[in-house]
């Protein structure tokens, strides 16, 4: 922190010193905040120790410092971000958490006692969220349905994060869905910070959280949870989440359940990775494969970490895939992938597994048949990338779609793009066209059933288009969850033989749709 004084015969500021921490700490954040309350000079610094802290420099009457202390709270979690934020009145100081709860905050109340102050308790906002909707559909009406804004788009139901097992703070990410071999009952999975949550969807207009499975023991909340499933078992990773794992949970289980909402362990941890992006799911071959990996294991290079499902519940590695031509660093990083068994127009790869690599780059296309020697068959950029974030082919595998996460903020683009390639030869994808939305919003997941892409589209709520002239498509319906601003959509799940669309809002919570029927969307 630098001190300057304000010469009037020169009309300028001039230094005058500066404060340190006494202590030296690493990556302290020291001068998020200042204060001066007349004696006292505060200097915040909420990356701390595990949650931060307040440096205090005492002045004497004419301006020398005379000592200094450091201030902490005693009842705050790791990471709360103590010292972001200050307001000193009197003897009663106001200290910001600014992190606490997943980003909500909390002031911490100090009082001068004599010659120090003292922790006296801490205030936090009310948690408000939204009205859970059920019971009845909300008809989209005027372009309006229960206030959000829509276009053939009806909401069955809304269940709010507090009803999802969260609590204040929490967030929801990713969504994928489970439907009972045995029951048809039809099961939304949907990730929050801090774990996942199983809400049973039998009767979709009143649906019932029905279990919470924790984020794994001794692993970090991130905002980043993402989940697929095959043979009725969840697999379920976490990003910047220190050692996390692959959860396994044997969703069976959610069948006989004397309590509700129920709270899970995993069936199984898998160890052979730390943190993961995300976890993509080949089910007709029976691979998994996590991708951008971290923190430790075998990270791929942020690649492809393959893994054998063959036994369901206890996954086995089973190999790397990275392209170092593609990734920011250099190392083949994957940010999510799909990976398909080839049916395609192009013979030489049919019947081979193939994996197409969303590489922050570029689009990465591989030959992953053979786990012990894959082979890297072709990438492809595009103009004004940014961030090559994820994509879904077309049934008939000749096109794939790609967004870009960074083109939108970075003010490249005109409107939401969506990439169409045509992958009718795998070593040569032609970019054919640059779908421009009327939205300017941060594009994010997407996915292809039928003639229809449903894309949730952050800031603009999920937006359906028709792909029947698979080149050039026609948004023909939509719903805004934060039509007041927001996250908005993080991900859905159109899948389900019921025609329910599940979706996350990542401040809001699960939120089950269904589009008009003029719209063709189940095929």
């Amino acid at each position: 922190v630098f001190g300057f004084e304000y010469n009037t015969q020169t009309a300028s500021w001039e230094r005058m010193g500066s404060l340190v921490p006494f202590d030296s700490p690493q990556n302290g954040q020291f001068g998020s905040s200042i204060a001066f309350d007349g004696t006292t000079i505060w200097v915040g610094a909420p990356g701390v120790g595990s949650s931060g802290a307040f440096y205090l420099f005492e002045r004497d009457d004419i301006g020398h410092l005379v000592g200094a202390t450091k201030l902490a709270s005693s009842m705050l979690a790791d990471g709360a971000g103590f010292g972001g934020a200050l307001v000193i009145e009197g003897d009663v100081a106001a200290i910001g958490a600014t992190r606490l709860a997943g980003g909500s905050g909390a002031a911490v109340m100090f009082e001068r006692s004599g010659e120090s102050w003292a922790e006296r308790n801490s205030v936090v906002s009310e948690w408000k969220s939204l009205d859970a909707i059920a019971g009845e559909d909300v008809e989209c009406e005027e372009d309006v349905a229960a206030g959000f804004e829509c276009s053939d788009v009806d909401i069955v139901s809304f269940v709010p994060i507090k009803d999802l097992g969260g609590s204040r703070g929490t967030r929801v990410n990713d969504i994928w869905g489970w439907t009972d071999p045995q029951t048809d009952k039809e099961y939304a999975i949907i990730g929050r910070t801090d774990g996942t949550s199983f809400v049973d969807l039998s009767n979709p207009s009143q649906p019932v959280y029905v279990g919470d499975l924790p984020m794994t023991p001794g692993s970090q909340t991130s905002i980043w949870r993402d989940m697929k499933v095959y043979k009725d078992h969840a697999y379920i990773v976490a990003d910047a989440a220190n050692q996390h794992g692959i959860q396994v949970f044997d969703l069976t289980r959610l069948r006989d359940r004397s309590t509700v909402p129920a709270t899970y362990e995993s069936d199984f941890i898998y160890d052979g990775i730390a943190s993961a992006h995300n976890i993509v799911i080949n089910e007709e071959s029976g691979f998994g494969y996590a991708v951008g990996s971290s923190s430790g294991g075998e990270t791929c290079g942020g690649g492809l970490h393959m893994v054998n499902l063959e036994t369901p519940s206890r996954p086995e590695f089973a190999g790397c895939f990275a392209d170092p031509s593609t990734g920011r660093s250099g190392t083949g990083y994957s940010h999510d992938a799909q990976c398909v068994m080839y049916s395609g127009p192009d013979e030489e790869y049919q019947g081979k597994e193939i994996c197409m690599g969303s590489n922050e780059t570029a689009l990465s296309i591989a030959d992953v048949t053979d786990k012990a020697n894959p082979i890297g068959i072709s990438t492809a950029t595009y103009p004004n990338v940014a961030y090559t974030h994820q994509g879904w082919l077309t049934e008939d595998q000749r096109y794939f779609y790609l967004n870009d996460e960074g083109d939108e903020p970075a003010g490249t683009v005109a409107g939401t793009r969506t990439l169409v390639w045509d992958v009718t030869d795998l070593d040569d994808p032609i970019l054919v066209n640059e779908h421009i939305a009327e939205t300017t919003t941060t594009d994010h997941n997407l996915y292809v059933r039928g003639d229809t892409m449903y894309q949730s589209n952050y800031g603009s709520g999920l937006r359906i288009l028709d792909i029947t002239d698979p080149v050039n498509p026609t948004e023909v319906g939509f719903i805004d969850t934060t039509p007041y601003g927001g996250g908005g959509s993080w991900s859905n799940y159109p899948y389900f033989k019921s025609g329910m669309i599940i979706m996350t809002s990542m401040s809001e919570g699960l939120f089950v749709v269904k589009a008009r029927p003029r719209n063709r969307l189940i095929s």
